[in-house]
């Protein structure tokens, strides 16, 4: 996918990206890091089509994928209440009335981990349950593209750990292309192959920096802890909010 001269204005005036140029190669771990307010969410609605952009051009080198071909896994989980995980993560299916939609639900609720949990309701499940049944959902189509907007941001750091992990293996098993939308450093050097800094509005790419080797994921060590201090570097050059943090 290539962005040329991507800008967006909202209709009450706000400029809020302005000249986004990027090129999203195949099976990238893409992260956008900036702070709040940045974009970093808006330039994810216009990848995924559910806006347009005001002026530039959003194009596909191949063929571009079809709207079930794309995966949104939200900031909040975003499910019905009043049905079960299995019915949750089965909704996409049902919506294009897809003939095995139960059967494939409960295979993605199975890649997560809560193959016991198909008949539960959200509120009887944990945030991070909850947020395992979004991530399902978002798979269940088998997505070619999955855009991710700080989906780990409100969770405790134990289950925030265990998600990226699980996140990074499904989407090697798909051999899906991943954006992901963040703005810790930390997580964005542990998961990132390619990270893209953001400036504050109106978002410009600031800086587009390198992230882990698949062989080299892990939270410990002298090339994560440089990783770590490049990305903390660029952000301290560029004199951005505090709110871009570990």
């Amino acid at each position: 996918m290539r962005l040329t001269g991507v800008c967006k204005q909202f209709p009450g005036g706000t400029l809020a990206l302005d000249d986004i140029s990027l090129t999203i190669e195949d099976r990238d771990f893409l992260v956008l890091l900036g702070p709040s307010g940045c974009g970093k969410s808006t330039l994810l609605r216009l990848i995924a089509g559910l806006e347009p952009p005001t002026s530039g051009s959003i194009d596909w080198t191949g063929r571009p994928p079809a709207p079930g071909e794309i995966g949104y896994v939200f900031q909040d989980a975003t499910l019905m209440p009043w049905a079960t995980a299995l019915q949750n993560v089965a909704l996409p299916l049902r919506l294009r009335a897809a003939p095995d939609a139960e059967a494939r639900a409960r295979a993605a609720l199975a890649q997560v981990g809560l193959a016991d949990f198909a008949h539960a309701r959200p509120k009887t499940l944990s945030g991070g349950m909850r947020m395992r049944v979004s991530i399902a959902r978002a798979l269940v189509s088998r997505p070619r593209l999955l855009l991710m907007d700080e989906p780990f941001a409100a969770l405790d750091e134990f289950t925030r750990h265990r998600l990226q992990d699980e996140c990074l293996s499904l989407a090697a098993s798909l051999g899906c292309t991943t954006i992901f939308v963040t703005h810790s450093l930390y997580e964005a050097a542990y998961l990132a192959s390619r990270v893209v800094l953001m400036s504050p509005r109106p978002g410009r790419i600031a800086r587009e920096l390198p992230g882990a080797a698949p062989t080299d994921r892990t939270r410990t060590g002298a090339e994560f802890n440089a990783r770590v201090a490049v990305l903390s570097e660029a952000v301290q050059a560029l004199h951005l909010p505090s709110d871009v943090s570990s």
